[in-house]
C-alpha cells in the first residue's frame, strides 16, 4: 500500500474474502459447483462494490461489521453478472481478471449454473439478517436494473427519438451504476443512516457509478489487453456506444473530473458529529474512505 492520495483503504478485503469463502463452503453444493463459484468469486478482483458498501457504512457512523453481509451479497451478484456477461451468447469473452472466463474454465453449462447459484446465494445470505427484507429489496431492484442495462446494451430497443448520449447514459445508469448505487445504499442502511445521510450517499453513488463507466470506456481505448486483464477494443468492434466514441477522449476525461467533483460535493454533507461529552461535540470526518475510493476510481488503470 502506498501513500498515493488515490489509494483506497483495502484493509477490509481480506476479511471480506474470508467471509465469502466461509459462506460458500458451508453451503452443501456439488463439489464441482462449489469449485466454479469459488473460481468466479475468490479470484483476483478490485472488490470495489463491497468496499463501497463497507465504507458507506463507516461514512454514516455505523459499525462496519454490519456491512459485511450486504458487501458479500453485492459481490456475489456482481460476479454472477460477470459470468453471464462473458458467455458466448452475450459478450463472448475468454479473459476476465487476467484469467480464463468461467465458461472457458469449467464449461458453458457450469458457468450458467454457477451464475444462477450466486444470484440466489446473495439473497439467501441477506435473508438471515435482521434488516434482510429492506436490504433484499435494494439488491433485487438493482439486480433487475442491471439486467435491464444489459438488454439496453446488447439488445437495444430505444425509441428513435432518444439521442445517442442519452441512450448511453441509460445503459450505464443501469448496467454499471445500479449495483454501485445499491452497494453504497446498502452499506448506509446497514450503518443506520437517516434520510439525509442516505440521500447524500445516493448522490455520491450516482456520480461515481457513471464516472466508473466513463473511465472504463477510456481504458478500453487507451490500455492493452495485458494491462487490463480483459479483452480491449471489443466495444468499437461491435459498434457499441461509448463516451470516447460519442464525445471524444478529452471530453470524456473532463466528464470524469466533473463527476468526481460531484461525488466530493455529496460527501461534504456527510460529516458525522461525534460527541465526546454531553456539552462538547466534535466533528469527525468519517467519509475519507469513500473519498479515497472515488479518487482511485477516477485514475485507475485497470
Amino acid at each position: 500500500m502506498t501513500d498515493h492520495p488515490a489509494t483506497p483503504d483495502t484493509e477490509p478485503i481480506a476479511r471480506l474474502e474470508a467471509y465469502l469463502a466461509e459462506f460458500i463452503d458451508q453451503r452443501p453444493f456439488p463439489t464441482n459447483l462449489t469449485d466454479a463459484i469459488r473460481y468466479a468469486v475468490l479470484g483476483p478482483g478490485k472488490r470495489l462494490r463491497p468496499l463501497l458498501c463497507i465504507q458507506s457504512c463507516r461514512a454514516v457512523g455505523g459499525d462496519e461489521e454490519q456491512a459485511f453481509p450486504p458487501a458479500a451479497a453485492i459481490e456475489m451478484v456482481h460476479c454472477f453478472s460477470l459470468i453471464h456477461d462473458d458467455l458466448p451468447a452475450m459478450d463472448d469473452d475468454d479473459l476476465r481478471r487476467g484469467r480464463p472466463t468461467l465458461h472457458v474454465k469449467a464449461g458453458e453449462a457450469m458457468a450458467i449454473l454457477a451464475g444462477d447459484a450466486l444470484n440466489s446465494l446473495a439473497f439467501e445470505l441477506l435473508a438471515q439478517r435482521t434488516n434482510g427484507c429492506r436490504l433484499s429489496e435494494e439488491l433485487a431492484v438493482a439486480t433487475n436494473d442491471m439486467i435491464a442495462g444489459q438488454v439496453y446494451d446488447t439488445i437495444p430497443d430505444f425509441d428513435e427519438s432518444v439521442e445517442p448520449i442519452e441512450r448511453l447514459r441509460t445503459i450505464h445508469r443501469n448496467k454499471t451504476g445500479a449495483l454501485i448505487r445499491c452497494a453504497c445504499r446498502m452499506g448506509a442502511i446497514a450503518g443506520g443512516a437517516d434520510d439525509d445521510q442516505l440521500d447524500a450517499v445516493t448522490a455520491y453513488a450516482d456520480a461515481i457509478g457513471l464516472m466508473f463507466q466513463v473511465v472504463d470506456d477510456l481504458l478500453d481505448v487507451t490500455q492493452t489487453t495485458e494491462q487490463l486483464g480483459k479483452t480491449t477494443g471489443k466495444d468499437a468492434e461491435q459498434g457499441k456506444l461509448t463516451f470516447p466514441g460519442l464525445i471524444g477522449v478529452d471530453a470524456s476525461r473532463r466528464q470524469v473530473e466533473t463527476l468526481l467533483r460531484q461525488a466530493h460535493e455529496a460527501l461534504d454533507r456527510l460529516q458525522i458529529p461525534v460527541t465526546q461529552t454531553a456539552s462538547t461535540p466534535e466533528t469527525s470526518e468519517t467519509s475519507d474512505g469513500l473519498r479515497r475510493l472515488a479518487d482511485y476510481m477516477a485514475v485507475r488503470l485497470r
